[in-house]
């Protein structure tokens, strides 16, 4: 059983900037990637940032040079930074983990964290 707890979520102006974390209840060497998504309402949930266990990062062209994901092993997190944000940035961020292990592959989400980007 994997567990992931997210924080860092809540109301920040354009312009801004949040910070959101993601605790994972084992190491995070056991996972392939993480990685955090992003849903608004009505839309479909869609891939922000990746960061594989060889530390490849890869994010949405719409956050590019805005976000950047980061890795802490020694606390079994993975975070978030979220720069410049803007309105069309409000969503509920989830954090995913991913693991493949022999034939099967896996997916963990947390609980998700809502991210409000408003004056």
């Amino acid at each position: 059983q994997v567990q992931l707890v997210e924080s860092g979520g809540g109301l920040v102006q354009p312009g801004g900037s949040l910070r959101l974390s993601c605790a994972a209840s084992k190491s995070i060497f056991s996972f392939t990637s993480m990685g955090w998504y992003r849903q608004a309402p009505g839309k479909e949930r869609e891939s922000v940032a990746t960061v594989t266990a060889g530390a490849i990062r890869n994010y949405a062209d719409s956050v590019k040079g805005r976000f950047i994901i980061s890795r802490d092993n020694a606390k079994d997190t993975v975070y978030l930074q979220m720069n410049s944000l803007k309105p069309e940035d409000t969503a509920v961020y989830y954090c995913n983990a991913h693991s493949v292990t022999g034939w099967n592959n896996y997916d963990y989400w947390g609980q998700g964290t809502q991210v409000t980007v408003s004056s």
